[in-house]
């Protein structure tokens, strides 16, 4: 019984792409003896002095690279973000309809999130006396999810 055959590889080696740097290392004879004509030998001297060009370039653009990652350390974090749910009165929902409206009637496009947090910056700015009379204009509801109508 003859023993296991081996098959030749289909597909051939994958060739890496030699960068400026490292075709300027390594001789410029290959090592295989090719009938290459003078014409190819000087295309391929053009090759490698356009490869040695953009290789000084990449040099310049170096420091820039460092300097876009400092700026991206001196960036605050961004906050996390809290998902809550709550209950109000219809009355109040209709008026943050309304306040949407009326920003998009003055070229400003708004979500809901964003009026309620206007409010917050609003509120945070006012003295105590007027917090405490926003607050006490408010009506308390009933806490949880609305019964079915």
């Amino acid at each position: 019984m003859p023993g296991p055959a081996t098959k030749a590889p289909s597909k051939k080696a994958f060739h890496f792409p030699k960068t400026a740097e490292t075709a300027a290392a390594e001789p410029t004879v290959s090592k295989r003896k090719s009938a290459a004509t003078p014409a190819v030998e000087a295309a391929k001297e053009t090759q490698g002095k356009a490869a040695q060009t953009p290789a000084k370039t990449k040099v310049k653009a170096a420091p820039v690279e460092s300097v876009t990652a400092e700026e991206k350390v001196k960036r605050p974090k961004k906050e996390k973000v809290v998902r809550d749910s709550f209950t109000m009165p219809k009355s109040d929902y209709d008026k943050i309809g309304l306040l949407k409206q009326k920003c998009l009637a003055n070229g400003v496009h708004v979500k809901k999130g964003e009026l309620l947090r206007a409010g917050l910056l609003i509120l945070e700015r006012a003295n105590i006396e007027q917090l405490t009379a926003a607050v006490a204009a408010v009506e308390t509801v009933k806490t949880g999810r609305p019964g079915k109508s």
